[in-house]
């Protein structure tokens, strides 16, 4: 049973020529800061179009769109948690963010996906848990769904990619 290949590289997501991106999105899909103005930023006017067609997106969910002018032939929208703490279902809320947008890589036969610290920036999710969440909940979505796809933690800034860089070294 093979499953997928899982690496971390330091970088922009917007420059991979991938079959997807996903997009730490906000709930109404409009763009903002960080990651998700950055893409839509270089996917073009097209892609907000195509994001208020969709009407939003709650909190652990996704949704897909063409990646418009970006490398990347689509991009996956999800919304995490905003750190409160962790008693408010943070964890399971970001989990979900990484297995909703597996099952539309998976239902679509992407091959390639590409994640950024989702949470991590505005919302405040600590980057430690963030990174062991997002790895483990993509390592066991690959094993348990025998899903082939190459998986890049794309890391903006080094602190990220040192914590991303130990984790896959420590869990092979």
């Amino acid at each position: 049973m093979e499953t997928g290949q899982i690496k971390v590289i330091q970088g922009d997501i917007t420059r991979l020529n991938v079959d997807a991106i996903v997009n730490a999105a906000n709930s109404r899909l409009l763009g903002g800061g960080g990651v998700d103005g950055a893409i839509h930023r270089a996917a073009g006017p097209e892609l907000l179009e195509a994001c208020r067609e969709i009407g939003g997106c709650p909190t652990g969910e996704a949704r897909l769109t063409p990646g418009f002018r970006l490398p990347a032939t689509h991009v996956i929208h999800t919304v995490g948690p905003v750190w409160n703490g962790g008693r408010y279902g943070e964890p399971q809320l970001l989990a979900s963010c990484y297995t909703q947008s597996l099952n539309i890589a998976r239902d679509n036969n992407f091959s390639s996906v590409a994640f950024p610290n989702i949470s991590t920036g505005i919302y405040g999710y600590p980057k430690q848990q963030a990174a062991e969440i997002a790895i483990s909940t993509v390592k066991n979505y690959l094993r348990d769904h025998n899903f082939s796809a190459e998986i890049t933690f794309v890391c903006f800034d080094q602190e990220n990619y040192a914590i991303y860089q130990a984790l896959l070294n420590k869990v092979g």
